[in-house]
Formats: C-alpha cells, sequence, structure tokens
C-alpha cells in the first residue's frame, strides 16, 4: 500500500509540475474514471441492466470528463466528444456481429481451469459482455486521437481565418495519418503486454503456433486489437470532417 501511495504522488507532483492545471484535472480524471468503470462493473452483475446499454452510458461519462472536464467547453471538446460518439455507436454494431460469428465470448480452456471450482450460470449473456470489454479497451484511444485531431484544427483556423472547409478537412487526416501508426502500435504492445506470461505458457506448454492463434484467449485478443485499430482509425476521418464542419460554419456562418 506504501508504494502505491508513493507512486501516486509521484505521479500527482510529475503531472502537476509538466501540465499545471490541466494536468492536476488529469490526475482527478484517472479516479473519476475508475470510479465510472467501478460503478459499471457492479451495475453489470445485475441481470436486469442492459450491458450494451451501461457500456454506452460509462463511455460517454468517461467521455465528458476526458473531454469536458480536462479540457474544458469549446469547439474542439464539442467536436471531439461528437465525433468519439460516432465512432462508439458505429463499432457496436460490428463488435456485437463479429462477437457473436467469432464466438469468442465466455472464457478459454486455459481459465478454466483456475475458476471451475465457481458457478459460471452467472445470468449475464456473454456475446454482450465480450463486446463491452472491447469497446472499453477502445474508448480511451478514440478520445485520445479525437481531441489529437480538433484541437490543431482548430488553432488552425484561427491562424488562418481564410482557410476553407476542404482544405481544414484535409489538413485534420494529415493530422491523423502521423499518429495512426504509432497509436495502433500503442495498442498492440499495450494488449499483447498484459498477455505477455500467457505467452510464455503457451511456450513452455509446447502448443503449436495453430494451436496458440485457434485459442480463445488469443482469438479474442487479436479480435479487440483488431477492433481497436479499426476504432482509432475511423476516428480520424469523422473527427476531421466534423471539426471542419463546425470550425467553418461557427467562423463564417
Amino acid at each position: 500500500m506504501n508504494t502505491l501511495l508513493l507512486m501516486t504522488i509521484i505521479l500527482f507532483i510529475l503531472m502537476r509540475l509538466v501540465g499545471g492545471k490541466k494536468g492536476t484535472k488529469s490526475f482527478i480524471a484517472l479516479f473519476l474514471n475508475f470510479g465510472v468503470l467501478l460503478v459499471t462493473i457492479i451495475l453489470m452483475s445485475n441481470p436486469s441492466f442492459n450491458l450494451i446499454i451501461l457500456t454506452f452510458i460509462a463511455c460517454l461519462i468517461i467521455s465528458i470528463i476526458n473531454l469536458f472536464y480536462v479540457n474544458d467547453i469549446n469547439t474542439k471538446t464539442k467536436t471531439a466528444f461528437i465525433s468519439t460518439l460516432i465512432t462508439i455507436t458505429t463499432l457496436f454494431i460490428f463488435i456485437l456481429i463479429i462477437t457473436e460469428k467469432a464466438m469468442i465470448q465466455g472464457f478459454g480452456g486455459e481459465e478454466i481451469h483456475e475458476i471451475s471450482i465457481f458457478s459460471l450460470y452467472i445470468g449475464i449473456d456473454f456475446v454482450k459482455l465480450a463486446s463491452s470489454v472491447i469497446v472499453m479497451s477502445t474508448i480511451g484511444a478514440i478520445i485520445d486521437i479525437a481531441i489529437s485531431i480538433s484541437s490543431p484544427m482548430r488553432e488552425l483556423s484561427i491562424h488562418q481565418p481564410t482557410i476553407s472547409r476542404s482544405d481544414l478537412f484535409k489538413s485534420g487526416l494529415s493530422i491523423g495519418r502521423d499518429i495512426l501508426g504509432t497509436s495502433v502500435n500503442t495498442l498492440f504492445f499495450a494488449f499483447f503486454g498484459s498477455y505477455l506470461a500467457l505467452l510464455i505458457w503457451f511456450k513452455d506448454l509446447s502448443y503449436s503456433l495453430s494451436a496458440v492463434i485457434n485459442s480463445k484467449i488469443m482469438s479474442a485478443e487479436m479480435i479487440t486489437i483488431l477492433f481497436a485499430g479499426i476504432g482509432v482509425t475511423l476516428v480520424i476521418p469523422i473527427t476531421s470532417f466534423i471539426t471542419a464542419y463546425f470550425l467553418v460554419k461557427k467562423e463564417r456562418g
């Protein structure tokens, strides 16, 4: 506990020194996001609640915290918020279909051994649960990409007030292309880093490459990574279009 407290204090000091007032807000937002996730998990355990609706509401609140609380209410945060909601809604449609077709819901054989003493009849739709996990895993990256595009686009429109909507949209795409590769790689290594011990276990158990790729755990992880990549890719043109539309409309409408 002392180690956790010490690291929390160090993180706060660094965020305060580097980010100033906004750094402090970002630090507080971490705990607010944790609170949202905790409440969502508690509500998910109640079969009477719809997991998809709960997840969407949680994503909505997390977006409000990270955009409006941390970065205040302005044009760039409003367009980033709208873009995030559109992207999440689009992802949900595809995720529900793919999750059911791929049969990645539930637990893999490697996990069953650890929880075999517990009952799995918990009254929750595991297809919707798997979809919720994927969306919650990508919401942070989608918000980050959205604000990373809308913010420089707003600055560009301020310094070049005569820029056309088409040119501003192209500038947003150009900004998105610069951060797309690093964002996808960050998601890739973050997800695989969390399953590094499992991969070593697969190796020690002499799993063949085909067995590893076709295992439910690995398939679920790969699908999560792919959807995360799809999400951060989709949000780029969506944010660019919406930001360009509202900025030019506001400046000259």
